[in-house]
């Protein structure tokens, strides 16, 4: 039987399945504090666990008097730091920190990436998302991102109005590799970019080097065309689309649409992948990197290598690190294709 093609899909989400789709992806469905491995050569990771669990037992306590706290007019505000902030580079298990806070911690609560909360954000209105999780007990952001101003701006004016409603607050950042020397850089960064919070974010460091390519080889080499349409055709749940046509595709979605467009898919071949040709073509697809990821599925390619998906004037501009993250991401993907082969 052919492959489906993603280009074929044109999902539609209402207001409560894109606020029901704010739960960890499927890779982080599992971890938990307890199966987080810190690295034995970097302290701070095993201290981060201790953090974690302790500001999640924070948010659990108030949950218990809430019965309490609606008879007295409703929800106010905690004193003290209602914000963890978890600062470190790609691949030290911030995300397996982060999500297994949100399991930790009872609901209602909400999970996303800073990108996912921006597209909410953008697909509902500010102040139907803020009356939608102002609600709730957490939200989580992963991978916090200060490269773009405004979007900085809104998510900041956001996290005001939902942590005076009581909601607590934890994300993650991406700082780069080679700024790992420079200390609390990426911290100092977070908290100047929202001045008016700051004093309530406690900033909890996570070093060491990136899990994902801790003694493994660089990414697969792309394969041939008639290699990636035999693999599609081999492995039920696949799609293959044309690298062109699924760029243009994904211009027409509304990237809070891309997660569901992956809905049932084992594996995606993408055939003649190059560079991207423009910044907006590139951040569509570092959104669908990290739906692929989220979700572990196992990615093919033909075409050029993946490390070049994005130009060195990219990767030299100011969302370096949207394209780092996004190269790791797929590589692992296609290694799991490899592996799974």
């Amino acid at each position: 039987m052919p492959a489906a093609h993603l280009t074929d899909r044109d999902p539609q989400l209402s207001a409560d399945e894109l606020i029901g789709t704010l739960v960890p992806p499927p890779r982080f469905d599992a971890v938990r504090f307890t199966n987080y491995i810190p690295n034995p050569d970097e302290p701070s990771q095993a201290a981060a666990v201790t953090s974690c669990a302790a500001f999640a037992a924070k948010i659990e306590a108030p949950a218990k008097k809430s019965k309490l706290r609606s008879l007295f007019g409703g929800a106010q505000a905690p004193s003290g730091p209602m914000g963890l902030y978890l600062d470190g580079g790609f691949g030290v298990g911030k995300t397996h920190l982060l999500a297994s806070t949100w399991h930790a911690t009872p609901g209602p609560k909400a999970y996303g990436t800073f990108v996912e909360l921006t597209h909410l954000v953008g697909a509902l209105g500010f102040a139907e998302a803020v009356r939608r999780l102002s609600g709730h007990r957490l939200l989580a952001i992963d991978e916090f991102e200060l490269d773009d101003p405004g979007d900085t701006m809104l998510i900041g004016r956001l996290l005001r109005e939902l942590t005076e409603a009581g909601v607590y607050v934890a994300a993650t950042s991406n700082t780069l590799p080679d700024k790992l020397g420079e200390g609390r850089f990426a911290a100092e960064d977070f908290l100047r970019e929202i001045q008016s919070l700051a004093s309530r974010f406690t900033v909890v460091r996570v070093d060491g080097p990136d899990y994902r390519h801790r003694g493994l080889p660089e990414a697969p080499p792309p394969v041939a065309d008639d290699v990636l349409t035999a693999s599609a055709e081999r492995h039920e749940g696949s799609t293959v689309d044309d690298f062109d046509a699924l760029c243009a595709h994904l211009g027409k979605l509304h990237p809070s649409r891309y997660g569901r467009m992956l809905d049932g898919v084992t594996r995606v071949h993408l055939r003649g992948i190059h560079p991207a040709p423009d910044q907006s073509v590139a951040l569509r697809l570092v959104a669908f990197a990290d739906r692929l990821y989220d979700r572990a599925i196992p990615v093919v390619v033909s075409g050029r290598p993946l490390p070049e998906l994005f130009t060195e004037e990219m990767i030299n501009g100011g969302y370096r690190k949207k394209y780092l993250r996004a190269v790791s991401r797929l590589t692992a993907l296609a290694r799991d294709a490899v592996q799974a082969a």
